[in-house]
This record gives structure tokens, C-alpha cells and sequence, in this order.
């Protein structure tokens, strides 16, 4: 396969496919009426590797303004996730010293889930959110907010309005935005002379290694490793020093980085341990990219296969959480209402709606207790110890759990 498309951070040729899972709708767009179905769009969801810097990435279908400016993910609505915002923030507080004097700016703060723990402990903050909805509700638990998109343009802006920024945090939006170049070239303009950058991303290697393929759709543009990470951080005079593995989101990465010519933090052995622990991934050539088409039609084919036959045996099967990453999988594996009777999910912004593409109707997690179903299909797999402790009574009329990646697993 052959491509005219260029990377995003280094502008080579994208000639590589990673893995094409057709045209589907934007993850995040639900639909509010049945009449809106046949105005629907879908786009092509081709995600490719480049040759040359090794980042993954998926072109850029629709403007980010068409996607994020009016956002449905509300980051509170997981209390597994504000749990993990809080222990950073104490963290962080303890770890840099920070006080009323200093100022956490977060890019892409969406509801205050991370920023809200700051202020309780008196220290400045600043989000920085594109979608005026979310930006709202920060602001109601006291994070001030800026309602704009990251980049140069914004940065400068900020400092000329006198913001330093003594730490600054980006969890889960550095996928997101499609300039990565500007987006990164933000950080160093905003970022004090001896402050600290941390960026938390779904670990490339998690996603090959797990067939996590469902984690891939159009508001993800790139599919990050810290190795392509340290690339671009480098390209805009900026240094890692540590990273962390965590458990989120199917397995992430936090890494921590500084001005180039900082001189107050050391890279840590951990850091050096990643790098080689990619190194023998082969994330650093192309052979660690081939071969991840046959394993995500491994999955397409199992959960069909389990489905059918759950609906031939009369079974009834309801899916918990309208997550972007369900809606990938639902989508790629043409899985509708015939196949599943509806999801309920626990933020009230998507209940009420219609799943995109699929359309399957969205309710509160009530409508388990009322329906029992045989199966509940877990679509945000990386929150499943959470919503099984919070639906473990589905057992008390034998129902059973299902998870479709890495491979379909059924259990009480």
C-alpha cells in the first residue's frame, strides 16, 4: 500500500499501513433521534506508521473544532480516573513543593477532575479546555479555565497576560491534537525555567502487545511510544528525565520532562530501563508494526462468533459504557441492535442518545436491574474491575460478564 500522506511530526511519507479498520463515524458523535440516522457520516479510520520516526497515526478526517468544541467525555464520571488524579496531584504537590505561589496549568482540563485536587490544597491553577461545556463544570468546582485550544498562539498569550506555569500537565490529549508540532511548541513558551512538564499517553507498546485496536479512532490522531515521544519533546527544546508505567487505560505511560538546558533534574534509572525495554519490542523498526491485521480480526471474528450465538440461544445482551473505544469496536465488527439490545452508561450526556454508527440505544445503569441480562459486554475493558464491583449483583440471576480484548473471556 502506497500513501501521499505525510507524518504529522516529521513529514516524511506515510507508505505503511499499522492497520485499516474502515469507514466508520466519529467515536464521540451520538446521535440524539432516530430521524438524524441518515445524515450520519463516516470517514476512513486508517491508522499507518511512519518509516522514519516510528509514531502511529491516523489522518486528520475532521477539524479537532468539529470534534472537541462541544465534548461528550466527562472525566468525573469515572471514579477509578478522579481516584488517579488525586494521588498525582499529592504526588506532585509534595514532589516539586508546590504552594500558593505557584501555578498548575493543564491542557486539556476538561471537568476540573485533576485541577479540583490542586485547589484544595491552595494552590493556583489555570485549565486550558476546548470544549466550552466541560470548561463550565471546572469552573463550578473552582478550577479557572480557559476555554481555547493549546499551542504557540495560546502559550504566548497566557505568558504575556504574566502565567508561568511551575507545573504543567497533559494526560491523554497529546493523541488528540492533530499539529503536534504546535501543540508541543507551546509547552517551553509557558513552562517556568525550572518547571516540570508531565504528559500521560496509552503506551504504543500496550496497544501492539494487547491488540488494544479498539483504543484507535479519528479524535486520536497518533498512537504514542516514549521513544517517538522523546523525539518530539527534543524537536522543541525539551528533555525527558523520568517516566512511570501505569495501569491506566490498558496500560499508560507518564513521563516527565524539563527545559533542554535545565540542570536540576537527572534522568532516572527507570527512564533507561523503558528505552531498552522498547528497544527489545523492536518499536524502534518496522517489524514490531507488521502482522497486527490478523490479530484484530482474530477478535472481530470471536466476538461475532459469541454474539450469534447468544442470540440463537435466546440469550439477552446489554453492553456497559458508551466509551469511544466500544464504539471502534462495535463499528469494525458491524455489531448493532441485532446483536445487542442497548448500553447504559453512567454520565448523563450520552444517556437518552444513539450509539454512533451502530445505534444502539444509551441508558442510565439502572436498566440493567430492570432488563437482567444474560450478558454485559464491557466496553471500556480498562475500567472493568470498576464496573464489575459496581454490577457484581447481576450474578443474583446468573449473568455473566464478557471482555472482548485481548481475547473474548466470559465470566461471573
Amino acid at each position: 500500500m502506497t500513501s501521499s500522506l505525510t507524518c504529522r511530526f516529521c513529514h516524511h511519507n506515510l507508505t505503511r499501513t499499522f492497520v485499516d479498520l474502515g469507514m466508520t463515524p466519529l467515536a464521540n458523535s451520538y446521535l440524539h433521534e432516530e430521524r438524524d440516522i441518515p445524515a450520519e457520516k463516516s470517514y476512513p479510520l486508517h491508522a499507518r506508521v511512519c518509516t522514519h520516526c516510528f509514531l502511529v497515526q491516523v489522518e486528520d478526517v475532521v477539524p479537532a473544532e468539529d470534534i472537541f468544541s462541544d465534548y461528550a467525555y466527562f472525566s468525573s464520571y469515572s471514579s477509578s480516573w478522579v481516584a488517579h488524579a488525586h494521588a498525582y496531584a499529592q504526588k506532585l504537590i509534595d514532589q516539586l513543593d508546590l504552594n500558593e505561589c505557584s501555578l498548575v496549568v493543564e491542557i486539556a482540563s476538561n471537568d476540573g477532575y485533576l485541577l479540583k485536587h490542586f485547589v484544595d490544597r491552595k494552590v493556583p491553577v489555570l485549565g486550558i479546555e476546548p470544549a466550552a461545556n466541560v470548561a463550565k463544570a471546572a469552573e463550578e468546582v473552582g478550577a479557572r479555565t480557559e476555554v481555547a485550544f493549546f499551542g504557540v498562539e495560546t502559550a504566548a498569550r497566557l505568558v504575556n497576560d504574566g502565567h508561568q506555569a511551575d507545573l504543567m500537565a497533559a494526560n491523554n490529549v497529546m493523541a488528540h491534537v492533530p499539529d503536534i508540532n504546535d501543540f508541543v511548541g507551546g509547552v517551553p513558551i509557558l513552562l517556568a525555567r525550572d518547571g516540570v512538564f508531565t504528559i500521560e499517553f496509552p503506551h504504543l507498546l500496550n496497544l501492539i502487545e494487547k491488540v488494544q485496536f479498539d483504543t484507535i479512532y479519528h479524535e486520536h490522531y497518533s498512537y504514542l511510544s516514549l521513544l517517538t515521544v522523546e523525539k518530539i519533546l527534543a524537536a522543541h527544546r525539551l528533555k525527558v528525565f523520568d517516566v512511570e508505567e501505569l495501569s491506566t487505560h490498558g496500560g499508560s505511560l507518564r513521563v516527565y520532562a524539563c527545559h533542554q538546558d535545565a540542570s536540576d533534574y537527572e534522568e532516572t534509572p527507570r527512564l533507561n530501563a523503558l528505552r531498552e525495554k522498547e528497544e527489545a519490542a523492536g518499536l524502534n523498526s518496522l517489524a514490531a508494526y507488521e502482522n497486527f491485521t490478523p490479530r484484530v480480526e482474530k477478535i472481530r471474528d470471536d466476538l461475532i462468533a459469541f454474539l450469534t450465538r447468544a442470540k440463537a440461544e435466546d440469550k439477552k445482551v446489554a453492553a456497559y459504557g458508551a466509551a469511544a473505544k466500544g464504539n471502534t469496536l462495535l463499528n469494525y465488527c458491524t455489531v448493532n441492535t441485532e446483536l445487542i439490545d442497548f448500553v447504559v452508561d453512567r454520565n448523563p450526556e450520552k444517556q437518552g442518545t444513539l450509539l454512533p454508527g451502530s445505534h444502539i440505544p444509551v441508558f442510565a445503569p439502572d436498566k440493567i436491574w430492570d432488563a437482567k441480562p444474560d450478558y454485559v459486554l464491557i466496553l471500556p475493558w480498562n475500567l472493568a474491575d470498576e464496573i464489575t464491583s459496581d454490577m457484581a449483583a447481576i450474578k443474583d440471576w446468573g449473568g455473566q460478564f464478557v471482555i472482548p480484548i485481548p481475547e473474548l473471556k466470559v465470566f461471573s
